[in-house]
Formats: structure tokens, sequence, C-alpha cells
């Protein structure tokens, strides 16, 4: 969303109108709307200017990516993808081999987009090689 149409969802709120009208106007769904008074205060207290850059400073990526962070989830990524397991298989066998594990989850959109920012050259980590595949009994 961008900085004019927060400016006329506020707009829009000062001029009493409901989230359906100002949805309509800027040619969004409804939910969009919803989603973005809910993240900035309601609309009693919706304000463009801090809904900017509260959504710009989520935006910032220094975060660590999820298999940057966690090298033994790293590296059981980069071992299924060894094994030419796609990254639903990964995804999926990772949940199962450890179910009480919260970070040993990785959905299969984020190895995606880990090895498209890997062939890019904006990612720090590799994920084409690793350690064996955890043994069968946990699989």
């Amino acid at each position: 969303m961008s900085a004019e149409e927060r400016e006329e969802i506020s707009r829009g709120l000062a001029a009493s109108l409901g989230v359906a009208a100002i949805a309509a106007g800027l040619g969004r769904d409804r939910s969009v709307i919803i989603r973005e008074l809910a993240r900035n205060g309601g609309r009693e207290k919706y304000r463009a200017g801090q809904a900017q850059e509260c959504a710009e400073a989520l935006a910032c990526r220094p975060k660590e990516r999820k298999l940057e962070r966690d090298r033994r989830l790293h590296d059981a990524v980069a071992a299924g993808l060894a094994n030419d397991w796609s990254p639903e298989q990964i995804a999926n066998r990772l949940a199962a081999a450890y179910p009480d594990d919260e970070a040993m989850r990785v959905s299969h959109e984020t190895i995606y987009e880990c090895l498209y920012l890997q062939a890019r050259g904006e990612l720090r980590t590799e994920v084409k090689l690793g350690p064996p595949w955890p043994p069968a009994a946990q699989l």
C-alpha cells in the first residue's frame, strides 16, 4: 500500500466513510483496509504518516532470514536439497521428523525464496550441500 493510499484512507475516515466505500475508492478489497486499520490503531487512532512509517520499518530487511538464523534448520534443508527433494517434500519431512520442535518448521515458500535469493547473489548462506538427513527412525 502506498503513502497516497494511506492518505486516502485517512481522508475517508475523516469524512465518516465506511470501510467498503474507502476500499471501493482505492480499488482494494475491504479486508486490506480492515487489516490496515487494525495494524495502525483502528478508525479512531489511524494516522496515515504513522502507518507509512510503520510499514517502512516492517519492510526493512536487515532482519535475518529464518534459514540464516537457525543453523540446524539450515543444515536439514540443505541435506534435503542435496537429496534432490523438493521444498514441499523437505517442509513435510521436517514437520514429521520434528513434530514437537517448532524451530525445525519451515514453509516450502521460505525454501523457494532462499533459493531464489541465493541465485541472485543476495543471500549470505548456501543451501546446496549439508550433512546427511536425520536417520530414518526420526522420519
